[in-house]
């Protein structure tokens, strides 16, 4: 887990990154509260958007006069709503985010940049810490004071090192869902993929990995630790066996890559050794998760 000091330090990267990176917001349609974002609905802003026959009790201030004064039909003038965007953040909580230092650092940054990213642009966001099947709603003051750690410690799961159970942190309609996860867990991913796409959400998914993880280099006899269960495994590490590793390892991913593809979910994995800007720059601004802040 993160020092406060620790986590105070990846504020502050991540706040100076949100100034020039964002969330893709402004190539979403949104539904919801006043704000500058264009939207899905029909309200008040200066965007005109079409015309509807006149109903009684409709606002007089929206009939359209001058074709009134030519057809003498009365139609109300329709515009585009400008709204709030919906923003609904998942942190999965798998000791395997917190077991290597590297991989905390950036999973740590990638919450705070998710979060100060949607709260840059006035998004509604609603927060949540999943460990399994088990889901605690995060504040922001809770995070913007660092005692998000402790409340996650609290977590407890049936099994651990199942997928984070996302339906039962009650998304919200019409939100972009993001959920930071290294998707260590075995299953289907589809579950974990319609739950981000439901009630017409728009599903992202931000990935930190290690080069550790992705490329080791062992040899020899190692004594591994399920970093879900604690439990213990020793193993002989021959070229073979790293080999066996290496095409499971990437085999997984592939298939949460195509996954997301067919579903229309947006993925990047997020890798811990470059600096924040560098690394989500290269990788999620190219594959669309995020945009330059205009």
């Amino acid at each position: 887990m993160r020092t406060r000091e620790q986590l105070m330090a990846d504020l502050t990267a991540a706040t100076g990154v949100s100034e020039s990176l964002r969330l893709p917001l402004g190539s979403q349609l949104w539904k919801g509260q006043a704000g500058e974002f264009r939207g899905a609905g029909v309200g008040s802003s200066v965007d005109f958007q079409d015309h509807r026959e006149y109903s009684p009790g409709d606002d007089p201030r929206h009939i359209n006069w001058q074709a009134y004064a030519r057809t003498g039909q009365y139609t109300m003038k329709l515009y585009r709503e400008e709204v709030r965007p919906v923003v609904d953040l998942f942190v999965d909580c798998s000791q395997s985010m917190w077991s290597e230092s590297g991989k905390s650092q950036r999973t740590s940054e990638l919450v705070y940049f998710l979060a100060s990213s949607a709260q840059r642009v006035g998004a509604s966001l609603q927060m949540s810490l999943i460990l399994g099947d088990s889901v605690r709603p995060l504040t922001l003051e809770s995070l913007m004071t660092h005692r998000w750690m402790d409340e996650m410690s609290d977590l407890a799961s049936i099994d651990p090192a199942s997928a984070p159970q996302l339906e039962l942190a009650r998304g919200r309609s019409n939100a972009i869902r993001v959920l930071v996860s290294d998707l260590l867990f075995e299953g289907d991913p589809a579950p974990v993929i319609r739950s981000l796409n439901e009630r017409q959400g728009s599903g992202l998914i931000f990935c930190p990995f290690t080069r550790q993880e992705a490329d080791p280099e062992w040899t020899g006899h190692y004594d591994f630790i399920d970093a879900e269960r604690g439990s213990h495994h020793n193993h002989q590490i021959s070229p073979g066996v790293l080999t066996r590793y290496l095409a499971a390892y990437r085999a997984h991913f592939g298939i949460w890559e195509e996954e997301c593809r067919r579903h229309q979910v947006g993925f990047s994995r997020i890798a811990a050794h470059p600096d924040l800007f560098t690394a989500l720059h290269e990788q999620a601004v190219r594959s669309g998760l995020l945009e330059l802040s205009p």
